[in-house]
């Protein structure tokens, strides 16, 4: 794949011009760290699920079960996309970028800086809306994972999120807080 450049709106700690940031089988993102925080939980909601009918799962846990059933359609039927665990998530524009930034601040979350990325691995876009609350049925959760890699129906109007891996390198600091 031939060099690509994105945006990015950073909320962790800032990152600098230069910087590299690698995404792929052996280094995860926090949403990994996460999903696999709950993986014991997720496997006895699977063989207990009666168990769980009237609760209201905790947020993680709900991310979890459709992390997980999202990786498993990945690497079994799209395998050149990147991993939702193992990505950076970006904007194709600079206008897409500011949006998110600006929702961030709204929210309150610490937003640092939006940066100039060149990429240099996979890349895979997407409509966000169909990204969905983990269910208690591990087969509804694989028929949602199938609708949000297949892909169809995503427009204008759609919440559109890029999910990149590979080598990333900083090549510019467009904006700071």
């Amino acid at each position: 794949m031939k060099d690509l450049f994105v945006y990015h709106v950073v909320t962790e700690k800032p990152m600098c011009i230069g910087q590299h940031i690698v995404f792929d089988e052996n280094h995860h993102n926090g949403v990994w760290k996460r999903v696999d925080e709950k993986f014991d939980i997720v496997c006895d909601i699977y063989n207990n699920p009666e168990k769980y009918k009237d609760i209201e799962l905790e947020h993680h846990t709900s991310v979890a079960l459709r992390e997980l059933a999202l990786e498993k359609v990945r690497v079994e039927k799209y395998p050149n996309y990147p991993s939702r665990m193992a990505c950076l998530y970006v904007s194709k524009t600079l206008e897409e970028a500011e949006k998110w930034f600006d929702y961030f601040v709204i929210l309150g979350r610490p937003t640092f800086q939006i940066v100039k990325l060149k990429v240099n691995g996979n890349m895979f876009y997407g409509d966000a809306e169909k990204c969905f609350d983990g269910k208690l049925s591990k087969k509804e959760n694989l028929i949602l994972a199938e609708k949000y890699w297949e892909n169809k129906d995503c427009d204008e109007t759609s919440i559109v999120e890029m999910l990149v891996d590979g080598d990333i390198e900083v090549v510019e600091i467009v904006k700071e807080l």
